[in-house]
């Protein structure tokens, strides 16, 4: 199977193996968040993922 290279190209993975990934809804409508929920969006976020989704994703990394 192939590596689906446009969502490995968002997950960086980190010296221990954690996967990190963006947090989803901030590239529009975030006039009416408060400044604290901005700044936790700002921030990476870890994601869970089976091992076969791990070999399908991030084949090359």
């Amino acid at each position: 199977m192939k590596t689906n290279k446009s969502y490995s190209k968002r997950i960086k993975v980190t010296k221990n193996g954690k996967l990190m990934t963006r947090k989803t809804g901030q590239n529009h409508f975030n006039a009416k968040n408060r400044t604290n929920t901005t700044l936790k969006k700002r921030r990476p976020v870890a994601i869970q993922m089976t091992n076969k989704n791990r070999g399908r994703y991030l084949n090359n990394q």
